[in-house]
């Protein structure tokens, strides 16, 4: 499984404000990369440029060697691109298990579906919730269901926006493990994150973003050290570590 994921000075502005600004990031196979910087600084909207949800203005995005760069959603996940968002959409009104069939049913749903159905959810640890429905979920649970449904496709790439956030320490421990083993394996992360802690411990690179703008990028005990990282983002946390 391989899949490097690179953004090559894409730009994108809504009316008079420049989210992104000759952008440049690259998520290279079988590693994890950390994107992390302050509220507006463009985060999200680079995932979505990256995943089809946002055309950009200028700037290219390449799965690998292929120019995926204003391809569909759907197209986009098929070329085995899977991505979560910063609030979770699931079916609340569905089972777990109901939840993970989603995709088959849109064909059709055989034993095979329902195996690996089960077993995703073993695999983050929710397998007992699957007769319940989702909507009664945890936070954290919710998280989890959103992870293994996208798992479902086996991407080669997988993007997670604030996979931690709001999601209490013992599950956010859980969540990491997941993603380390699933890295293991050989499957490519690019992870928004505002959990210094859990960015720092699990990402092998990090890239900062400033105004839409890339301002540094590198391993994270180099990151954690820049100095215009630590006045603009980490603030005084970072200076009493």
């Amino acid at each position: 499984m391989t899949g490097t994921l690179r953004a090559e000075s894409v730009s994108k502005s809504f009316g008079g404000l420049q989210a992104l600004a000759d952008c440049s990031l690259t998520a290279a196979a079988g590693r994890i990369t950390g994107l992390i910087g302050p509220n507006g600084s463009g985060k999200t909207t680079l995932f979505n440029a990256i995943t089809g949800y946002e055309r950009v203005d200028a700037g290219q995005v390449y799965l690998d060697d292929q120019r995926i760069t204003g391809a569909s959603p759907q197209r986009v996940f098929a070329l085995g691109v899977g991505r979560t968002f910063q609030l979770t959409r699931i079916f609340p009104r569905l089972t777990v298990l109901e939840n993970m069939l989603v995709p088959a049913n849109r064909g059709r749903s055989t034993r095979d579906h329902r195996e690996r159905a089960m077993d995703l959810l073993a695999f983050t640890g929710i397998e007992r919730h699957a007769s319940a429905l989702a909507g009664t979920l945890s936070y954290g649970q919710r998280k989890l269901l959103e992870l293994a449904y996208v798992l479902v496709a086996d991407p080669a790439v997988v993007l997670l926006d604030e996979p931690a956030g709001g999601v209490n320490p013992t599950l956010i421990h859980h969540i990491a493990d997941r993603i380390r083993e699933l890295n293991a394996a050989g499957r490519t992360f690019l992870i928004v994150e505002h959990n210094m802690d859990f960015v720092m411990g699990l990402c092998h690179e990090v890239t900062v973003l400033d105004s839409g703008t890339v301002v540094a990028s590198g391993p994270p005990e180099l990151i954690r050290s820049d100095p215009r990282v630590l006045d603009a983002y980490l603030g005084t946390e970072a200076d009493d570590d």
